[in-house]
């Protein structure tokens, strides 16, 4: 299915090729699985967690026409009942205390302002968002990359695809 994309350049879509190797990283593992998307977009990310098996989705979006595209995207698939929109700031929103645990959170901020950082900061002071044997993947373009300083949290793998990397990291306790 085709799904909309957000109008105008307010979020960075993810290409065919790269969700589909992400989602043969993850594999079946996605089955029965919450997926937690930090910064929705076009929910095109949680939906092919839905379609692949993930048994719910939360997707957090601020932007007004990003959210709403989102609804009509998960409407269009028929995924609207497995997932859950919020229309909230995602950084404040992920310092609340957590309602429940994701095995997947995925984090795509918008580029270049070092977000993606800050996210994983809010996510290592409030680590009950993630599932002890989870996996917090972040998408961003490959010039944004730097060593994380984590206490909490490893890399555990790193794929390039031209203009799009994707690190992945798990709580250390579980290597």
């Amino acid at each position: 299915m085709r799904i909309k994309s957000v109008p105008g350049d307010s979020t960075r879509p993810i290409t065919d090729r790269v969700k589909e190797s992400l989602f043969n990283i993850i594999g079946k593992d996605i089955i029965d699985s919450h997926f937690l998307d930090v910064y929705g977009g076009s929910g095109s990310v949680s939906i092919e967690a839905l379609s692949r098996g993930a048994s719910y989705a939360r997707i957090l979006e601020l932007n007004a026409t990003a959210f709403t595209t989102i609804k009509d995207n998960l409407r269009f698939t028929h995924l609207f009942d497995k997932a859950n929109v919020i229309k909230i700031d995602s950084l404040k929103y992920l310092k609340n205390n957590a309602d429940q645990t994701f095995d997947y959170i995925y984090v795509a901020p918008p580029q270049y302002k070092k977000m993606w950082i800050t996210t994983l900061q809010i996510l290592e002071t409030n680590n009950a968002w993630l599932r002890e044997d989870g996996w917090i993947i972040v998408q961003i373009h490959p010039i944004e990359e730097e060593t994380y300083p984590s206490t909490y949290f490893e890399i555990f793998d790193r794929r390039k695809y031209g203009s799009t990397l994707l690190l992945f990291f798990q709580k250390e306790s579980k290597r």
